[in-house]
C-alpha cells in the first residue's frame, strides 16, 4: 500500500512549483474551494483567539494613531503662516527677502542650494520708498519702522511713526496727531486709567526716560496680542530707529478697485532688483493677502522650519517605533499558535492556505484597528497642535487635514499589518507536517541565520554611527547620534534570544536563590523560551532608550553651557532693562557710579555659517554676544588660548571658539566668511581664540560691529564688577546711576545664565519635547504593557499545567512576579546601555563631557516601566485567574 501521509501533507502541484519556481494553475473550483477554506479558519480563529487579537488590536490601533496625530501636526505646520495684525490696513507689504541660500557641489553630485531664514530684519535702503510710491495703483506709501519703548513703570510697547498708525487702521478717538518731538500718540491700552491728551508721560526709548506731552488716544478695531504702540512724529521715529538711511517695512495702500495681483506686478515692476543696502543680497519681496504676517513676524517661518524639521526627525523615529510594535506583537501573536499552524498542516491544510487565512485574520485586525487608530488619530492631533501653536505662529486646520491624517495613519497600518502576518507564519507553515509538530513543539533555542547577521550588521552600523559622532558637530552629531540609537535598538531586537541567554547567564542564579520554588519556576520557564523573554523585554529597551535619549540630551547641553558661562564669569552684579533691554549709554553710565570697576553690556544676536558637513551644504544660525573690549577682561574670561580680546574693537575683528577655529582652520589673523543677523556679508578678522566657546557661543563681536544689523540694539545685560572697596551696598550706586533710564531696570547678583549663550528653553521647544517624550514614551510603554499582556496570555496552557502538578497559588504569582521583575530589570539595563552609546557620542562631540540625565527624570522612567510592566503581566494573569491562578487547578 501506499503511504497516505505523504498523500496529505504534500501535493504535486507544490512540488512542481517549488521546483519551477512558478505558480500553480489551479482550476477555478479549486482556488474557490481553497479561499473559502481561508475564510472559514481565520473566522474560526479570530473568534478562538480574540483575546490574544485583542492585545493585538491595542498596539497597531495605538501605532495608526500617533503616525496619524504626526501627519496631522506637519500638515497643520506646513500651511501656516503668521497672522496679520500690524498690517491689517495695508493692501500690500514690500519687505527685503528674510532668506539666505548657499550652493555648493557636494561630493560625486550637482550643486545643491541649500536655504536658512534670517534671524534679525533685513531691511530696506530708503530710496525704495520713492520707487514704490510712484507705482501704478499705489494711493500711499508708508515706511513703516518700529523701536521698543517702555513706559515709566516698565511696561513694554512699540514705537511707531504717526503715519503708519493707517497700516493697522488706527484712529483718533481723542486729541490730534503728534506736530513735534516733543509729542506721542498713546494706544488706548496703553492710555486706560492713565494720563489723557495734553497730560505727561515719561518713556523710554533710545537712551534716558523722557517725559513727552501726550497728543491723542488712538484705537483700532483689530484683535490680537500684540504690544501696543506708541506713536511719534515721523522725524523723531527715524532718529530713535539709529538707522536713517535704512527702513524696516513699507506699508502700501491701494487706489479703489486694483486687486492684490495688479498691485503686486505694479509694484514688482519699479522695485531694484536688490535692497539697496551696503553689503547686503537681499532681495525684496511684495507681500498681499496672507503673507503680509511674514513681515510682522521676521522669524516666525524660520522657527516653522525648525519645528518641521524636529518633528520630521521625530517622526521618522515614530515610524521606525510603529514598525517595530507592529511587527513584534503580529510575530508573538503568530508564534504562540506554532501548534495549531502545524496540527492544521498535518490534516492537510497547504501552506497557501494557512497563510491565506492568517493574512484575512490580519487583515480584519489591522482594518479595526486603522478604524480605531484614525479616529483617534485627530483628538491625538489636536492635542499636539495646542502644544505647538504660538501667538506668533498659529496652527490653522483646515477641512482636509483630519480626513487625511486619519487615512494616513489608518491605511499606513493596514497595509503592514498583513504582509507582518503572513510573513511571521512563514517559517512554521513552510514545514512538511511531521516537521512542523516538532518544530511547534520545542521553541529554536538561536535566532536564524538572517536575522542574526541583520542584528549584527546594525550593531556595528549603531555603534560606528556613535563614533562618526565624536567627530562631527551641530546638526552632523545629532543625526549621528540619533541614527544610533535607533539602530542600536533594532539590533537588539533581531540578536533578542541571544542577549535573553546572556541576561539569563547573569541573574538566572540570584534568581533562583531569591525566589525559591518560584524562583526556579521562573528561570526554567525563561530559559526555556528565550525568544519569548526577548519579545517581552525589546519595548522595554524601546521605550527606555527613546526616552533617555530625548531628556538627556537637553539638560546634558545646558549643564555643559552653564559650567562654561559660570566659569568665564567675573562680574559680581547684572543690571537688565526688561523687555525693551538697555541701550548702549547705561553701560556707561554705570562705569561712572561709585565702586564700579568695570561694565560690559553684552548684545544678543545670531549669525549664519556656510558650510559643509559630509560634503552637503549647510547653514547654521548660531547664537553670538557683542561686547565691549573696554573693562570686558572684568567681567568675563572666556579663557584665551591664541591672540589678544583687547584688540576685539572696530567692525572688523571677532573672536572665535576653540573647536569652531579648528573646524574652519583658522587662527589670529586669518579671516571668517559669515553672514550678520540681517543677512549682511561680512569676513572679520580673527583677533583671538578661546575655550568657554559652549558658555559664551562660538563667535564673539564687538558690539559696534552688531548693533547695526540686529531688529533692536539694546543690551539684555549690562555685567557689573565691583571694586574691593565699594560701599556696602554696591547695588545702590547702580541702581542710582540707572535711575534715569526709567521703570523696569533691576540690578541683581550675576550668575551663569545672564551670559550663557544656550537661550532659555522657549514654549516650542518644551512642546516637542513633550510631544517627544509624552507621546511616544506613552506609546512604547503602551507596547510593552500590550506585548506582555499578549505574551500572558499565551500560556494559559502553561499555568493550567503548573497548577495541575502541585504548584501553589501564591508560588504561581510569585514566579509571574519575579518573572515581570526579570523582564524589567533586563529591559532597564540593556535600554540604559543602548542609550548610554549615543548619549556619550554627543556628549563629547558637543560639550566635551560626560551626558547627564537628571536622576529624578531617571526615577520616573523606571517607575513608569515597572508599572506598565506589572500591568501586561499580572493583570491579565490575574483576570485568567478563574481557572489559572485559582482554587481549583482545573
Amino acid at each position: 500500500m501506499k503511504r497516505r501521509t505523504g498523500m496529505a501533507a504534500q501535493d504535486p502541484s507544490e512540488t512542481r512549483n517549488r521546483r519551477t519556481g512558478t505558480a500553480a494553475r489551479e482550476p477555478l473550483g479549486v482556488r474557490q474551494g481553497s479561499r473559502r477554506a481561508s475564510a472559514f479558519l481565520a473566522r474560526r480563529s479570530l473568534a478562538t483567539h480574540r483575546r490574544a487579537w485583542a492585545a493585538v488590536i491595542v498596539a497597531t490601533g495605538a501605532a495608526a494613531a500617533l503616525i496619524g496625530a504626526f501627519a496631522f501636526v506637519i500638515g497643520s505646520l506646513l500651511v501656516a503662516a503668521p497672522p496679520v495684525q500690524r498690517y491689517a490696513g495695508a493692501d500690500a507689504v514690500v519687505a527685503a527677502d528674510q532668506k539666505v541660500s548657499y550652493t555648493a557641489k557636494p561630493w560625486g553630485s550637482e550643486p545643491r542650494t541649500t536655504t536658512a531664514y534670517l534671524p534679525e530684519r533685513a531691511r530696506l535702503d530708503r530710496s525704495v520708498l520713492a520707487a514704490v510710491a510712484g507705482a501704478d495703483g499705489v494711493a500711499k506709501a508708508v515706511a513703516d519702522d518700529s523701536v521698543p519703548v517702555s513706559t515709566g513703570d516698565g511696561r513694554p510697547a512699540v514705537g511707531r511713526s504717526w503715519p503708519s498708525a493707517a497700516l493697522t487702521r488706527y484712529e483718533l478717538a481723542e486729541g490730534r496727531a503728534p506736530r513735534d518731538a516733543t509729542e506721542v500718540v498713546l494706544d488706548g491700552s496703553l492710555a486706560a486709567g492713565g494720563p489723557a491728551p495734553g497730560e505727561r508721560v515719561v518713556l523710554r526709548a533710545d537712551g534716558t526716560a523722557r517725559t513727552y506731552t501726550v497728543s491723542g488716544i488712538a484705537r483700532t478695531g483689530h484683535g490680537g496680542d500684540a504690544p501696543p504702540a506708541v506713536f511719534f512724529t515721523e522725524p523723531r521715529l527715524t532718529a530713535l530707529a539709529g538707522h536713517p538711511g535704512r527702513i524696516d517695512t513699507i506699508g502700501v495702500v491701494a487706489e479703489p478697485g486694483v486687486s492684490p495681483n495688479a498691485l503686486r506686478d505694479a509694484i514688482g515692476a519699479v522695485l531694484p532688483e536688490r535692497s539697496g543696502v551696503p553689503g547686503s543680497d537681499r532681495g525684496v519681496r511684495v507681500l498681499t493677502g496672507a503673507e503680509r504676517g511674514e513681515a510682522e513676524q521676521v522669524d516666525a517661518l524660520g522657527g516653522r522650519g525648525d519645528q518641521l524639521a524636529l518633528l520630521g526627525s521625530i517622526g521618522g523615529t515614530v515610524l521606525m517605533v510603529a514598525l517595530l510594535v507592529i511587527a513584534s506583537t503580529l510575530s508573538q501573536a503568530i508564534h504562540q499558535r506554532s501548534g495549531e499552524l502545524a496540527l492544521l498542516r498535518a490534516v492537510g491544510a497547504s501552506p497557501r492556505q494557512l497563510r491565506s487565512a492568517i493574512g484575512r485574520e490580519a487583515g480584519r485586525v489591522s482594518a479595526a484597528a486603522a478604524l480605531l487608530g484614525g479616529i483617534g488619530a485627530v483628538p491625538l492631533g489636536l492635542a499636539m497642535r495646542s502644544l505647538l501653536t504660538t501667538e506668533t505662529l498659529p496652527l490653522p486646520v483646515p477641512w482636509w487635514l483630519p480626513p487625511a491624517a486619519a487615512l494616513t495613519g489608518g491605511l499606513l497600518v493596514a497595509l503592514l499589518a498583513r504582509p507582518v502576518a503572513m510573513l511571521a507564519a512563514r517559517s512554521i507553515t513552510r514545514l512538511r507536517p511531521a516537521a512542523a509538530l516538532g518544530a511547534a513543539a520545542e521553541e529554536p533555542s538561536e535566532p536564524g541565520r538572517f536575522r542574526t547577521v541583520a542584528g549584527v550588521v546594525l550593531a556595528f552600523a549603531g555603534i560606528s554611527s556613535a563614533g562618526v559622532a565624536t567627530t562631527q558637530s551641530g546638526q552632523a552629531a545629532g543625526a549621528a547620534a540619533s541614527g544610533a540609537a535607533m539602530s542600536l535598538v533594532i539590533a537588539v531586537a533581531l540578536l533578542g534570544p541571544r542577549i535573553s541567554r546572556i541576561a539569563l547567564g547573569v541573574l538566572g542564579r540570584p534568581l533562583r536563590r531569591v525566589g525559591g520554588v518560584s524562583g526556579f519556576l521562573a528561570e526554567r520557564a525563561a530559559s526555556a523560551h528565550t525568544r519569548r523573554l526577548a519579545t517581552a523585554f525589546t519595548p522595554i529597551v524601546l521605550v527606555v532608550a527613546f526616552v533617555c535619549v530625548q531628556l538627556a540630551s537637553g539638560p546634558t547641553m545646558e549643564r555643559a553651557s552653564g559650567q562654561q558661562a559660570s566659569a568665564a564669569l567675573r562680574a559680581d552684579l547684572v543690571a537688565t532693562g526688561g523687555g525693551a533691554g538697555l541701550p548702549a549709554g547705561a553701560a556707561r553710565a554705570v562705569r561712572e557710579a561709585p565702586g564700579v570697576t568695570a561694565a560690559t553690556g553684552v548684545l544678543r544676536s545670531a549669525v549664519v555659517l556656510a558650510d559643509r558637513q559630509a560634503g552637503e551644504p549647510v547653514l547654521t544660525r548660531l547664537p553670538v554676544l557683542g561686547v565691549e573690549a573696554r573693562g570686558l577682561s572684568g567681567t568675563l574670561d572666556p579663557r584665551v588660548t591664541a591672540g589678544d580680546l583687547d584688540r576685539l574693537t572696530g567692525r572688523d575683528a571677532v573672536a572665535v571658539g576653540a573647536d569652531r577655529a579648528k573646524g574652519l582652520d583658522v587662527g589670529p589673523g586669518d579671516r571668517v566668511a559669515l553672514r550678520l543677523g540681517d543677512g549682511t556679508r561680512v569676513e572679520p578678522r580673527v583677533v583671538a581664540v578661546y575655550e568657554h566657546e559652549l558658555g559664551l557661543g562660538e563667535f564673539l563681536f564687538p558690539r559696534e560691529a552688531l548693533a547695526g544689523h540686529v531688529s533692536a540694539a539694546r543690551d539684555q545685560v549690562v555685567l557689573i564688577r565691583t571694586g574691593d572697596g565699594a560701599g556696602a551696598d554696591p547695588a545702590t550706586s547702580v541702581r542710582e546711576a540707572l535711575a534715569p533710564y526709567g521703570g523696569g531696570v533691576t540690578v541683581r547678583a550675576a550668575t551663569g545664565d545672564d551670559v550663557a549663550i544656550a537661550p532659555p528653553v522657549s514654549d516650542g521647544d518644551n512642546a516637542v519635547i513633550v510631544i517627544g517624550v509624552g507621546v511616544i514614551g506613552g506609546f512604547a510603554l503602551l507596547a510593552v504593557v500590550s506585548t506582555l499582556a499578549l505574551i500572558t496570555i499565551g500560556r494559559r496552557g502553561e499555568f493550567r499545567l503548573l497548577r495541575m502538578v502541585g504548584t501553589g497559588r501564591r508560588q504561581l504569582r510569585r514566579m509571574l512576579v519575579l518573572e515581570t521583575g526579570l523582564v524589567t530589570f533586563a529591559g532597564l539595563v540593556i535600554g540604559t546601555a543602548v542609550a548610554a552609546v549615543p548619549l556619550t557620542a554627543f556628549a563629547v562631540s558637543l560639550a566635551g563631557t560626560a551626558p547627564y540625565l537628571p536622576p529624578a527624570h531617571y526615577g520616573v522612567i523606571v517607575g513608569a516601566v515597572a508599572l506598565a510592566a506589572a500591568a501586561g503581566t499580572l493583570i491579565p494573569g490575574a483576570a485568567g485567574g478563574r481557572f489559572v491562578l485559582g482554587r481549583r487547578a482545573g
